[in-house]
């Protein structure tokens, strides 16, 4: 199928760059929440200095590639 070009000769973004694009907003999206969400329960625990950097690093990028993941998902089926 052509691509359709805009009326000042702009072209769509094909559908991998909407996936790869999903999984970019997702996971900064994630990274966020996962700041949020893991800095509050590590300090919950009583961690401290580099073991409070490592515990919110960690939830960080778990919950960035897990929400990239579902919004690559989803872009995926809108395409």
């Amino acid at each position: 199928m052509p691509v359709t070009v805009g009326p000042y000769g702009q072209s769509q973004p094909s559908c991998f760059d909407r996936i790869k694009m999903g999984f970019i907003m997702g996971f900064a999206v994630g990274m966020a929440a996962g700041a949020l969400f893991g800095t509050f329960s590590c300090l919950r625990i009583g961690m401290r200095g580099r073991e409070l950097m490592g515990g919110v690093g960690k939830t960080m990028m778990q919950s960035g590639g897990t929400f990239g993941t579902f919004m690559a998902i989803g872009m995926g089926i809108r395409c």
